[in-house]
């Protein structure tokens, strides 16, 4: 993992950084990490050097598949998804939500302002103590992220590309 730079950030938002590195870097398994907020837009990513996926959708120069970027695309359409088919479904909020593939996992728990947590991790990872660790990050990041945090990050995020 890229250690993103935290230089100027304010306390919270390199209490955030830190957390999310901690994640990646401790719970084995996990490929990459993103918080995506409402709107779509990635707030932070596990690997900062690789945010620009070219045109054709991951690969070449812009960095490998199943990279932040991805990741956050991801996160945010599969959020979107379930939020919708919970209204059809009446059943309430999402809460978490959990994809396998023969050669992969991808998770997404909801932080408690609408914005998501993604983690792409390897076939053979543990689920339940992946999901542990989401839900820790969302317990400790849930409360922080302000508006004037998630516009921070933004910035900060966009200031890495």
């Amino acid at each position: 993992m890229t250690a993103p730079s935290t230089f100027g950030l304010s306390t919270e938002a390199r209490n955030l950084h830190w957390l999310l590195s901690n994640l990646v870097e401790e719970v084995p398994g996990v490929h990459s990490v993103t918080v995506v907020s409402s709107d779509g837009l990635m707030l932070l990513s596990s690997d900062p050097g690789h945010l620009v996926a070219p045109a054709g959708g991951g690969g070449g120069q812009g960095g490998p598949r199943g990279s932040s970027a991805d990741l956050a695309t991801i996160v945010s359409g599969i959020g979107s998804l379930t939020i919708g088919a919970a209204k059809l479904m009446d059943g309430g909020g999402v809460k978490q939500t959990m994809v396998a593939m023969d050669e992969g996992s991808v998770f997404v728990m909801s932080i408690s302002d609408g914005s998501l947590l993604g983690v792409h991790a390897t076939p053979d990872c543990d689920m339940s103590v992946i999901a542990y660790h989401m839900a820790l990050f969302v317990g400790r990041a849930g409360h922080v992220l302000t508006p004037e945090l998630r516009s921070e990050l933004r910035k900060s995020m966009e200031s890495t590309q």
